[in-house]
């Protein structure tokens, strides 16, 4: 699979760098970022987002009052993104409010199995140019997720000390790859086999009994959350110094309409140091979550439990919001340990259309493992479909092989106003069993 980025963007080098006094920045402003991209089963995407942020009378600035962001792209074969984000701490005085309202579509979500190294990734069943190939889609799912999510922080005890509640409510719909909507107008040797033909992990997964029939198509969770936060970051966007850290306690109750009932604890510590002033700082994030009480369902175990979605999603471990250039959910168990270690280095400030620009290299390590394995019972005999034998069990589970997963990279920043930045992450993992790499595009730091 190959896939091409083409990001078209408002900064032209051929201006020149000239470091100047930063501009105070008044009323409306906004960033905008069109994106086109290519998947060879997914199709061309298209579309762009756009974050608008006022800042009052600037007295403020670069502390926003009002931050919208709106985002809609499309790919040509059915997969998509459309994300309301609204955040301020105008809105209700004294209290800092959030809402997203999202709806993803994800034609090929990944999939790889339960406890990390416990369960085998076979790369040659979906590199079509082996002679083991299977299907590309063979470690996919069909997923669909409505998210509407409403956050709220107060102080508790001074500025630093606050307060979190929320509520968030996804609706889940899962189903096998649609494999006629991606065979579409592709060339023979293309082609995705069929089902029938060729079982993914996913659909494996319902026959051996480890997906059960409830949870195979998806379901409604309903989730309540409350903590606490100690915060004393300079600049939110990207801190200097400080200390970032929260614990706060999720549970999904029945009376609410879900299908599961559980609770989760999420600890997240992140801390912030200067070590050039203004202008190259060292940062590390670490964060455990486990499962308290009952069983979260297997479709809700990727989600990663924060007080605030710096992207479209907050999924892992591995991919973009966890574990850069490890496969995407390739490390999933009933609890997690995580942890990023940054530098960041700001290189470069000028003016550009009446806006404040800073240019910035980051060099970064993450790693993470399971610490509590999802329980399920493997299969003992298994009849491949459409095929004589017997169910070969190192094809697929490693037992007790979980480890620490490690990844490590670098990353470009381009920041307008101190709040719009773009980032582009390459991550590398260190073990092939993760993968080789990843290219990551968006907004916002990590952390």
């Amino acid at each position: 699979m190959k896939r091409i980025w083409l990001i078209c963007m408002f900064l032209i080098l051929s201006f020149g760098l000239i470091a100047q006094d930063d501009l105070t920045k008044q009323g409306w402003n906004f960033g905008a970022l069109p994106t086109i991209t290519f998947d060879t089963d997914l199709g061309f995407q298209y579309g762009g987002l756009i974050n608008l942020y006022h800042y009052g009378d600037g007295s403020r600035y670069p502390k926003y009052d009002h931050s919208i962001y709106l985002e809609v792209s499309r790919f040509t074969k059915g997969s998509g993104i459309n994300r309301f984000y609204y955040d301020s701490d105008k809105l209700i005085e004294g209290l800092q409010t959030s809402v997203d309202i999202s709806y993803l579509s994800d034609r090929a979500y990944d999939f790889y199995g339960f406890n990390g190294y416990d369960a085998v990734v076979n790369k040659d069943w979906f590199d079509d140019e082996t002679a083991d190939y299977r299907t590309r889609m063979f470690y996919k799912y069909d997923r669909k997720l409505f998210r509407f999510k409403v956050d709220l922080q107060g102080d508790l005890a001074g500025e630093s000390v606050k307060w979190v509640g929320g509520v968030n409510l996804l609706n889940f719909k899962l189903d096998l790859v649609d494999v006629d909507k991606l065979n579409k107008n592709k060339d023979q040797d293309d082609l995705l086999p069929g089902h029938d033909e060729q079982p993914g992990l996913y659909q494996k997964y319902q026959e051996w009994g480890i997906i059960s029939d409830e949870d195979a198509d998806g379901g409604f969770v309903p989730t309540l959350k409350a903590g606490i936060v100690y915060d004393t970051r300079d600049n939110h966007p990207n801190p200097m110094k400080g200390i970032w850290t929260e614990a706060v306690l999720m549970g999904s109750p029945e009376f609410l309409g879900g299908e599961n009932s559980f609770t989760k604890l999420s600890v997240i510590h992140r801390q912030y140091f200067t070590l050039v002033p203004n202008n190259l700082s060292f940062v590390y994030r670490l964060a455990y979550q486990a499962t308290l009480t009952g069983n979260a369902p297997f479709y809700y175990q990727t989600q990663m439990i924060t007080t605030v979605m710096k992207g479209a999603t907050s999924e892992g471990l591995g991919g973009a919001s966890s574990l850069r250039g490890i496969r995407r959910n390739r490390v999933v168990g009933d609890s997690y340990f995580l942890g990023n270690v940054e530098a960041r280095w700001k290189f470069a400030r000028f003016q550009f259309i009446n806006n404040n620009f800073y240019l910035g290299l980051n060099a970064f390590a993450d790693f993470g493992r399971v610490t509590d394995k999802i329980d399920f019972e493997k299969p003992d005999y298994y009849v491949e479909l459409d095929s004589p034998g017997v169910y070969n069990h190192d094809d697929y589970f490693d037992n007790d092989a979980e480890a620490i997963h490690y990844s490590f990279g670098l990353g470009l920043r381009v920041a307008m106003n101190e709040n719009f930045i773009i980032r582009c992450d390459y991550g590398m993992a260190a073990d092939e069993r993760d993968g080789e790499s990843g290219i990551y595009i968006g907004l916002n730091y990590l952390f």
